[in-house]
């Protein structure tokens, strides 16, 4: 249906607004394929922290990016660009919509924009800010991130260790904030006709689903998919670890904190975590923005994208 049209549609918001009900809606509509743009998605056995689609859901309409990295592997923003082109080259050789569906606002830059051509690693650099990060603790790395770059330090969460001293490596290497060196990117997505739409809520309402999101997640058993997971040799410092929830889980099963008060942090990061994306994605450029609670508004205006 659309091999001949390199239509793309990109569909994001800040968590729990409703972006998984509202791709699959509108995939199942237009014939279309999820491309997942989480972060932490992609990790195998990091099902419940991340509200990964259901396999009723995935059966449902055809899910990429889902489970391809093991908990041990850091996947990069370079990883997900090349991944993502090969689903979408894949998703059309079949005729059908691809959608890129998710929240992580790096994945979307630098599948949009492209990978920065900066600096290799240092490992002499390197070394000297993992050892400030473990004398003097990673909150001064942060702290000196906000000050030299605090565009991509929005982008990253507190706890990002990687993202953190990767950035700071950059900035000692050439003397420029690593968002500078975004700037000089050159997009991979030459040809396409973008669609990109935002789903939006009131602070209000949209904070009350994520407060019910996180409440499911705990009464799903994520304590026990926590303790499955280091049960089985998952590392407490690997990479999905990091994701909202999780950490909190980790404390309290080491006895550091009660399972209500990792409850009451994870709905209190997630929060947080909500306003730093609409932050972020105010400022991207293109995006046609929708209530959540609107899907006839949503389903309309994307039939006559389609159809122009």
């Amino acid at each position: 249906m659309y091999s001949n049209t390199k239509y793309l549609v990109i569909l994001l918001g800040p968590t729990g607004v409703g972006k998984s009900a509202a791709a699959l809606h509108l995939a199942k509509r237009f014939g279309g394929e999820i491309i997942s743009c989480d972060s932490m998605q992609v990790y195998r056995g990091f099902d419940i922290g991340t509200d990964k689609p259901t396999p009723a859901m995935r059966r449902s309409v055809p899910h990429h990016l889902l489970d391809t990295a093991e908990p041990s592997v850091q996947f990069t923003a370079a990883d997900f660009v090349r991944e993502a082109l090969a689903a979408i080259r894949l998703i059309r050789r079949r005729g059908r919509l691809p959608f890129i569906v998710g929240g992580s606002g790096l994945y979307l830059k630098a599948l949009l924009s492209g990978l920065f051509p900066g600096p290799g690693r240092s490992p002499k650099v390197r070394e000297k800010l993992e050892r400030r990060a473990r004398e003097q603790g990673l909150e001064v790395l942060r702290k000196e991130l906000e000050e030299v770059d605090p565009v991509y330090a929005s982008l990253v969460g507190q706890l990002d260790r990687i993202r953190i001293i990767r950035a700071l490596e950059v900035f000692h290497q050439t003397g420029k904030p690593i968002s500078e060196h975004f700037l000089r990117t050159k997009p991979k997505l030459k040809g396409f006709h973008l669609i990109k739409i935002g789903l939006k809520l009131r602070r209000e309402e949209l904070y009350r689903r994520i407060e019910e999101r996180v409440d499911r997640m705990f009464s799903l058993g994520l304590v026990d998919e926590v303790r499955s997971l280091l049960s089985r040799g998952v590392e407490e410092t690997s990479p999905p670890f990091r994701a909202l929830g999780y950490k909190h889980v980790l404390k309290h099963l080491k006895g550091e904190i009660s399972i209500d008060v990792a409850l009451s942090l994870t709905k209190r990061d997630t929060r947080r975590f909500a306003k730093r994306q609409m932050t972020w994605f105010k400022k991207m450029e293109g995006i046609h923005w929708f209530e959540a609670d609107e899907p006839a508004l949503l389903e309309n205006f994307l039939e006559a994208q389609l159809a122009g």
